[in-house]
């Protein structure tokens, strides 16, 4: 397998796990959301792989994007500059949606955070594996921007229009129990099993005949990265005018305060 700068990928059993090296938090950036990109590509061209396991390092599964240098410090900070998101963006979510695009099963190993456009990767899965100390949350609204990443379609299809809306408009944060009774996780299990239970999960899918599971998939997917493409579209539209705004800017200082934001819809 190809050598990463920013994630290990390993093959056992038809089974590659796929592991996010940026710890505590493994904010991404353009850089290693191509890496990810590209090994989903790599794993659709080997015939020995079948399924795939993306976990991370750390604390956190990914607690959101880095619009800046793309380097987090050992405190788990995270740079955002105006320049960053202003001319990463596009090509950031250009990456994202070629994580919809791969022909292989993949199974999400989710043992802490997923916040931000980190929630919009842990949807990139067709399962996902999560442990009661994992937290959800697309937090965007308390930002004062739009949600990106895909977000806009991707969940809809997953809990339905309602839950979607209810977690949008809200930003709250659910835990791995929450997610489960939405319908948001597939397996909660404990921190200690959660990777072995990702992989338990990704070798049932490999055990079957290779070509019907592809198959399979891709009925059931149909549409999705077309529908990503343009729902990413959009949500960088709505985002850029946004993040002119006040509201937005107070969004990102309370975020940081770690309090409410003082919004006037300005």
């Amino acid at each position: 397998m190809t050598d990463y700068t920013d994630i290990a990928v390993t093959l056992t059993d038809y089974v590659a796990t796929v592991e996010i090296q940026r710890p505590p938090h493994n904010f991404f950036d353009h850089s290693l959301i191509g890496q990810i990109a590209d090994a989903f590509d790599e794993a659709d061209d080997n015939p020995d792989c079948r399924a795939i396991v993306l976990a991370s390092q750390g604390k956190s599964f990914c607690a959101g994007a880095n619009f800046g240098t793309g380097q987090n410090d050992d405190s788990g900070s995270r740079d955002f500059t105006e320049e960053g998101f202003k001319t990463t963006t596009g090509d950031l979510y250009r990456e994202a949606a070629r994580l919809f695009s791969n022909k292989t099963p993949i199974i999400g190993a989710i043992q802490g955070a997923a916040i931000g456009g980190g929630f919009g990767l842990a949807l990139v899965p067709d399962f996902r594996v999560a442990a009661p100390e994992a937290r959800f949350g697309a937090n965007f609204v308390k930002l004062g921007i739009h949600q990106g990443f895909g977000i806009s379609e991707t969940l809809p299809r997953l809990v339905g229009q309602q839950a979607a809306n209810l977690l949008l408009l809200t930003g709250r944060r659910i835990n791995g129990e929450q997610a489960l009774a939405m319908g948001l996780v597939d397996v909660l299990t404990d921190q200690e099993n959660l990777r072995a239970e990702a992989t338990r999960l990704a070798r049932e899918i490999a055990e079957n005949a290779p070509l019907a599971v592809a198959s399979v998939r891709a009925t059931m997917r149909s549409g999705l990265a077309d529908a990503v493409i343009q729902a990413t579209e959009h949500e960088l539209s709505e985002q850029r005018w946004l993040r002119g705004t006040e509201d937005a800017a107070e969004g990102i200082r309370a975020v940081a305060e770690r309090r409410p934001g003082n919004f006037t819809g300005k």
